[in-house]
Formats: structure tokens, C-alpha cells, sequence
């Protein structure tokens, strides 16, 4: 059992990327910090309930949203961290799970939904949303985690698996 959580934690590590590159309108740093300038991100994902997934229903505080597919390990580590600092941050902040899957896999999406015990939004994303010229720029791997000002601009973004001190460090100030 130990050499298994060994190789999972192993396995973890080796699948960690560095943070992408930052999207138009945003300026970005050596240590993976993007600064937000211009206008908010105009998002609308396909929500899996009546919780909207969506700039507009985001707006007015911090907001991190993690795209997944549901078939990587990496992926669900990082939604049980997010679960984490959902639990513990109550309506502070707004946390969303987009799942990169057609609408025909829903069973699927909601099965993973309940498995985690996500209980923040979750919604699907159309393949347009996750290219250069989507939302975010290019989603190329998951976990892919965003983070977005109180205003809907992005102020973090990273592909890999990021840990909650990792996320809130860049959480501060918003």
C-alpha cells in the first residue's frame, strides 16, 4: 500500500506543470503572477443545475474555476483540494468545476460530481471555450486552474496540478 501512495504521489509530481502562458490582456510575471489589465472575462458554461457558471453570476468575488476531465488522476487531486477550500471558504469566494466533456457524457460528469463530493458548481464546456481564442486562451492540459478577480479579470492561471497554498497565495488581495 505504501509503494502505491509512493507512485500516486510520484506520479502527482511528475504531471505538475509549469503555469501557461498568460492570455491576451493579461501581463505576466516570473513567478507565474498574471496582472490583470483591461476588461473582465465574458464566460457562460453549460451548468449541470440552476447554479450558473457564468461572468456574470461570478461577479463581485474572488472566483476559481478548475477545467478536468474526468478520466485523469491529476485532475481529481486537484477538485479535492478545490473541495477543501470550498468547505472552508463558505460564500467568500465563488469555486467552479468545468468539465471538458460533450453534453451526452452528463451521467458521466454528475457520477464524478457526487463520487468528489464537489457542492459548488459544475458545468460543461463547449470545445470553442477551451481554445486560443476562448474565454481563457488555450485550456492545452488539465487540470487547468483560473483565477479571477472580484471584477472577472484573470489574475492567475495554471496548467498542473496547484495546491491550496499554492492557489490562495495567489488568491490574496483579491
Amino acid at each position: 500500500m505504501r509503494l502505491l501512495a509512493g507512485l500516486v504521489g510520484l506520479f502527482l509530481s511528475a504531471c505538475a506543470a509549469k503555469t501557461s502562458g498568460p492570455p491576451v490582456g493579461i501581463s505576466g510575471k516570473d513567478d507565474g503572477t498574471l496582472t490583470p489589465i483591461g476588461k473582465a472575462t465574458l464566460y457562460d458554461f453549460d451548468s449541470l443545475d440552476q447554479r450558473p457558471v457564468s461572468s456574470v453570476a461570478f461577479r463581485g468575488k474572488p472566483s476559481v474555476l478548475v477545467f478536468v476531465t474526468t478520466g485523469d488522476l491529476v485532475g481529481q487531486a486537484q477538485v479535492d483540494y478545490l473541495v477543501r477550500m470550498a468547505a472552508n471558504d463558505g460564500e467568500r469566494v465563488n469555486y467552479a468545476m468545468v468539465a471538458l466533456h460533450p453534453r451526452k457524457e452528463l451521467v458521466l460528469v454528475e457520477a464524478y460530481r457526487k463520487t468528489l463530493g464537489v457542492e459548488f458548481p459544475v458545468a460543461l464546456a463547449e470545445s470553442g471555450a477551451t481554445n486560443s481564442s476562448g474565454p481563457f486562451g488555450a485550456i492545452a492540459a488539465v487540470p487547468t486552474v483560473v483565477v479571477l478577480d472580484r471584477d472577472g479579470r484573470i489574475s492567475w492561471k495554471h496548467t498542473g496540478l496547484a495546491k491550496n497554498d499554492e492557489i490562495r497565495g495567489h488568491m490574496r488581495g483579491l
